[in-house]
């Protein structure tokens, strides 16, 4: 498997942050309940997270997805191009992220391009940090989202807002996947 630039300093930033936490691999394993194998393989870049294990990691630390990946992107800028957007693949669930807002630490808001090929679904836990205010806007395709005992079934157009306060999964429609726009606003 080819690990691409942005995956190779998002391991390295996964295992920068666990030794700030002065945590060994067994520690956070316990903590985030991903085997010590797998985060071994994930911090040395022989693997990529998937789109669930990454949220694991990300509740563990208190961050949410969009600010671990826009720490792993270099620059100040205010304009991000297409070509200079960074864009993470899962595998696995068949998820593509793409962050289109430029990384910026005094920002709330960030706005995230996701796409999910036919049929994929992503389940999360948790959230990464509890409350966490999302927009979704569906472009293209079908999407159902679920949130604890709650469910939406977007199409094109459709705008779903929500607080993030349990357990979620988004699934693509089995013949037409989905793309939408995702606007996370931290608490």
């Amino acid at each position: 498997m080819l690990i691409s630039e942005t995956e190779q300093r998002l391991a390295a930033r996964l295992a920068e942050l666990r030794v700030q936490r002065g945590w060994s691999l067994d520690e956070l394993a316990t903590a985030s309940g991903i085997s010590r194998a797998s985060l071994s393989r994930i911090e040395r870049s022989e693997t990529s997270p998937t789109a669930t294990l990454l949220n694991r990691l990300c509740m563990v630390y208190g961050l949410t997805m969009s600010r671990l990946l826009s720490e792993v992107e270099e620059g100040d800028n205010l304009l991000l191009t297409p070509e200079q957007q960074p864009v993470w693949h899962d595998e696995t669930s068949g998820f593509v992220r793409r962050n289109l807002s430029p990384p910026a630490a005094h920002f709330r808001a960030e706005l995230v391009e996701g796409q999910l090929r036919p049929a994929a679904r992503i389940d999360y836990d948790a959230p990464p940090v509890q409350g966490l205010e999302q927009h979704i806007w569906l472009q293209e395709g079908e999407l159902t989202v679920a949130m604890d005992a709650q469910r939406w079934r977007l199409q094109p157009g459709d705008c779903l807002r929500f607080h993030l306060t349990g357990r979620s999964s988004f699934t693509a429609h089995p013949a037409l996947g989905a793309r939408y726009l995702l606007v996370v606003c931290k608490p």
